[in-house]
């Protein structure tokens, strides 16, 4: 019997677009065997930010990969080409933010059904808050504006994500209060400085950058409210980052 490739994503609370250190991206960058991987940067939750695909580039091109970026709203690549694309990424690298509006672009382009074909082929998906959210099932975001719960995502990832667990005020509260309630199915929550690998839907690392910062498995009590379960992170050590 002959095994597939393994379907990983994960999901993180820092990386270049908010830390200094870039421990958080070496570790990910280590997940995958490849001597310079290719690594694509999706910036479609904030408009194709040209600041945000800067600061990518600059982190990135630093490293031994092969960085790239899949603009959508100036899109220049055709279904075919925008395939072979996404295809033949070793790492897609979802930036963050509104949630409700980048599921919605990708659908338009028919992108969430490449990273579907992707993740099954092996591509490690990733990404932060946004990019983050949209790989489960539903997810806590203020793509409305005030925080709320958005029961739609590509479903990759069985149940719930929240980040910004500890960095923002009101997320812990209404997220619970969302799974509580049955508005979102159980899940993690992601503080920041976290990073979490799951591989066939199931956890299998969690590390973190920052002292303290956790991530959490929040699920109905069956009384009206929900627990919340630290899980075990890994220190990710400013000395074990890559070498350009």
């Amino acid at each position: 019997m002959t095994l597939g490739p393994q379907r990983r994503l994960a999901l993180l609370g820092g990386g270049f677009s908010t830390d200094d250190d870039g421990v958080v991206d070496d570790w990910l960058l280590g997940l995958v065997d490849a001597a310079r991987p290719r690594v694509c940067f999706v910036p479609t939750a904030s408009g194709d930010s040209p600041g945000y695909i800067e600061r990518f580039l600059a982190a990135f091109s630093s490293r031994p990969v092969r960085a790239e970026v899949l603009p959508l709203f100036r899109r220049t690549l055709d279904d075919e080409a925008l395939r072979t694309f996404l295809l033949s990424q070793d790492i897609v690298y979802v930036g963050g933010g509104n949630t409700a509006n980048l599921l919605a672009v990708w659908r338009a382009h028919g992108v969430d059904r490449l990273l579907r074909e992707a993740y099954d082929r092996g591509v490690l998906l990733c990404g932060i808050s946004a990019g983050a959210n949209c790989w489960a099932e539903g997810s806590h975001t203020d793509s409305f504006g005030p925080l709320t719960h958005l029961a739609d995502g590509l479903g990759l990832l069985p149940g719930s994500v929240c980040p910004h667990y500890d960095g923002e005020p009101g997320r812990r509260p209404s997220y619970r209060a969302a799974v509580a309630g049955g508005a979102l199915p159980p899940g993690w929550a992601v503080e920041d400085g976290v990073g979490a690998l799951f591989t066939e839907g199931r956890l299998t690392e969690a590390v973190t950058r920052a002292p303290g910062a956790g991530l959490y498995r929040v699920e109905p009590d069956g009384e009206g409210g929900a627990t919340e379960r630290a899980v075990p992170c890994r220190a990710l050590r400013r000395e074990d980052r890559l070498s350009p």
